[in-house]
């Protein structure tokens, strides 16, 4: 390798097409920032857009969607993020985005490498902390992560590689269209090479530069849609990789909160402070709030203490709720039908369907590390809007914003949970009122009874059907309101101008449903909409948001509609669908799934589709519900319907990591076979009875399908469409239909299992924390 001594240091060497910064009228370009390596970035006002000067039929999200909305909010500081090339020959780059389990460190890198023509192993891609002036280019959600950087960082390679070429073309006098690029090195045609790393300084510039770009062609991709491990997946089975309660802050001891019994309830007194402050291991104990927060020198010694506190508690708003107070108010407020006139032979289905309470917790609880001074204020989480958080954090400790510090950690899962600070913020609180740094850790416990929830919600539908045609096709979706603090509120309102006509005029939550919902089928005049009240509850937009629930209320009603016409489920669908990709994906796991194979009796298959994200989805499962499965005993579970087999099919545009796609494909699955079987919070007299994840029924291994493939569609598309949320309304809905027609009765109320006795024995409300056990071992298989 011949590192040649001219490439030491010439900051001032340009190539005829490096020009000052000026606009140029090039599709693709980046500018080299000032600095002493490498430094790139993309022309701000040049990444791709969807652009919304859009008519505004009824199916707004045809034309643009909720990850349109947030490509053209993120698109004026999209050339304030930055690839650097060291001198060690490796890139650096700090992704404005959240990694929570989903791979977005991996396919960003894979996507980097790509353009640079650098081994992935030798991209490092980390998470950025909270800048504020990213605006709204720093919001994880939405399955927007890959649309909306895709081009920019792209591009922002491309500029990385053109200018080391120029650079070294410059040095040889040669031109570079004769140089080639592999693994990080640069080709000369008389055999001189240089290392990326041995020209970066050299490749620096003094001032800002424009350099147009031409980026690779899809044929001649080598990285780009191969499959490929996740980056750090050692690191996190072997337990090197860190999360938030990892991290070594000095002198953050574990810390943790007494919580109310009741649902946002809040302290009044604690009768026992200076017992509690005398307890082993203790050294804090103060008033927030939301509860009692302890600092102790370990976890063990805080939940000691959590369960000996006294206090004084009150109930909040939602004191002396249940489950039939709550769906009485969503039922009052319930929009009609507009039943447009139709001829009076014409026949029309209705139904009425319930979807309860769901935790959106992930597996790793609420945690965060805070250190709060008295002018300054630190925290590490993973949290999805650090730049809402970080704001959140500076109001809540009374410090400007400037003064706050949030730093972004990979977090284990999020499904929504993530895009609120509810964590960060209460550490940033205990630890004002301790004058200490603090290791918070919410309890399991806590989840399901003080964390985030997916509201209770209904959703009606009306169909007109007259000689065996859908004349109309209406949709009311009523909720409790669903949280949309984290941000998604000034995103809208940073783009109202562009917006498809109507949508200014509507709620956050409106707009979201209106960008997320359509119905693909040629069923007439169609109408869907949302109506949402009672704010007491803490909730949130957990994964797929509205979408899972209104599905599977769709995909139940088109099986009665083909039952009613007398056609097969699957031929039905083909027969009214609208685009092509969905009728393909839709074809494609029917086959794989031997759609129509004969079954025993109690036992059915289920079919179902759905179109968000710029793509496609479609899961075929076959179910089991006879007595002997139905009823079988579970140690500490519960049992109920088995799936056999599922088939998930996905048209994800332009796939960048195959592998990260089926991963986000099963994930998304068990998602929406908890949502239909077995996962729901029961509330009762102010108090949500799960507590943790023995008694949270989500998908267990006794019954996930022992057969599950996943299927992903070549696609023709030369940009990727989202993926993290694609798998689960469709899943959820093919469970559903698969379990009316194996049982002769379509169910109405989900999680089929909700009404049944209580499965489990209710943990304490006081104290809110279970005792630490001792036994572990004998929970084990």
């Amino acid at each position: 390798m011949a590192d040649r001594p001219e490439f030491a240091e010439n900051p001032a060497t340009t190539d005829p097409e490096d020009t000052p910064r000026r606009g140029l009228s090039r599709r693709h370009f980046g500018y080299v920032i000032a600095g002493s390596t490498l430094m790139v970035a993309v022309e701000l006002s040049r990444a791709e857009t969807s652009e919304a000067a859009v008519p505004s039929p009824p199916q707004i999200a045809s034309l643009f969607d909720l990850l349109d909305a947030q490509n053209l909010a993120a698109v004026p500081t999209s050339g304030l993020i930055a690839i650097v090339v060291n001198e060690d020959g490796t890139a650096t780059f700090a992704i404005p985005r959240t990694e929570v389990g989903q791979g977005i460190t991996t396919s960003t890198a894979m996507i980097i490498a790509e353009e640079l023509d650098l081994p992935v192993e030798r991209v490092n891609v980390t998470l950025a902390p909270a800048r504020q002036e990213l605006v709204f280019n720093q919001l994880t959600g939405g399955s927007s992560t890959t649309f909306t950087t895709f081009t920019p960082i792209r591009v922002a390679a491309a500029t990385a590689r053109t200018r080391l070429v120029n650079t070294a073309a410059a040095h040889w006098g040669v031109s570079p269209s004769t140089l080639t690029t592999k693994a990080g090195v640069i080709s000369a045609a008389d055999g001189r090479t240089v290392t990326y790393g041995a020209i970066a300084k050299a490749a620096a510039s003094a001032v800002t530069l424009t350099i147009p770009v031409t980026l690779k062609a899809r044929s001649s991709f080598g990285v780009i849609g191969t499959s490929r491990g996740r980056t750090d997946a050692r690191d996190i089975v072997t337990g090197k990789k860190d999360f938030a309660l990892d991290l070594h802050v000095p002198d953050a001891l574990p810390t943790m909160v007494a919580r109310p019994p009741t649902h946002k309830g809040v302290p009044i007194s604690v009768a026992n402070l200076a017992a509690l402050r005398a307890m082993p291991g203790v050294t804090d104990v103060v008033i927030v709030s939301s509860g009692v927060a302890i600092r102790a020198k370990t976890f063990g010694q805080c939940i000691d203490a959590v369960r000996a506190v006294d206090a004084q508690w009150s109930g909040g708003a939602v004191a002396g709720a249940s489950d039939a107070t709550v769906l009485a108010g969503i039922r009052k407020a319930e929009i009609p039908m507009v039943v447009p006139t139709v001829p009076i032979l014409t026949k029309t289905v209705d139904a009425n369907f319930t979807f309860m309470f769901r935790s959106s917790a992930a597996l790793e609880p609420n945690a965060a590390i805070a250190d709060v001074r008295a002018d300054s204020a630190t925290v590490w989480a993973g949290v999805k809007a650090p730049i809402v958080a970080q704001a959140e954090i500076a109001q809540a400790v009374g410090l400007p914003i400037s003064a706050v510090k949030v730093n972004v950690i990979t977090g284990g899962g999020s499904f929504g949970h993530k895009l609120f600070a509810d964590a960060a913020v209460e550490s940033a609180r205990i630890s004002k009122a301790m004058g200490k740094p603090v290791k918070l850790l919410w309890h399991r416990a806590d989840e399901p009874r003080q964390g985030r929830l997916h509201p209770m919600c209904t959703s009606r539908v009306r169909a007109t059907v007259l000689a065996g045609q859908v004349l109309s096709f209406e949709q009311r979706h009523t909720s409790v309101k669903t949280d949309f603090g984290h941000g998604f509120g000034d995103l809208f309102s940073s783009i109202a101008a562009k917006l498809p006509t109507g949508l200014g005029n509507l709620s956050v939550a409106e707009t979201v449903f209106q960008l997320t919902q359509e119905i693909p089928y040629n069923f007439g005049v169609v109408t869907q909409l949302l109506n949402e009240t009672d704010q007491r509850f803490s909730t949130g937009a957990m994964r797929n948001i509205y979408s899972p629930d209104v599905r599977t209320a769709n995909e139940l009603v088109i099986d009665r509609l083909a039952a009613m016409s007398g056609q097969d489920p699957l031929a039905f669908r083909l027969a009214h669908l609208k685009d092509e990709e969905v009728k393909a994906v839709l074809r494609k796991v029917a086959a794989e799934g031997q759609w129509g194979r004969k079954m025993p009796a109690g036992m059915a298959q289920g079919i179902a589709i759905h179109k968000e994200y710029k793509g496609a989805t479609a899961v075929l499962v076959e179910i089991d519900c006879r007595p002997e499965t139905v009823n079988r005993r579970i140690r500490d579970g519960v049992g109920g319907p088995r799936l056999t087999k599922a088939v998930v099919g996905i048209d994800a545009g332009l796939v960048v990591n195959p592998t990260g796609v089926e991963a986000q494909m099963i994930g998304g699955f068990n998602d929406g076979l908890a949502m239909a079987l077995t996962a729901s919070c029961h509330l009762k007299d102010g108090h949500f009875l799960e507590a943790s994840w023995d008694n949270y029924f989500y998908t267990r291994q006794w019954n996930t399908p022992p057969d599950l493939r996943v299927v992903i569609m070549d696609s023709t598309s030369d940009t990727p469409g989202g993926v993290g949320e694609a798998g689960v309304a469709a899943s959820f809905a093919a469970v559903a239909c698969a379990y009316a027609r194996a049982t002769g009765t379509m169910p109405t109320t989900f999680p089929i299992n909700h009404n049944d006795p209580i499965a489990f024995e209710v943990k304490t409300f006081i104290p809110s924390v279970p005792e630490s056990p001792t036994d572990g071992l004998s929970y084990t298989y």
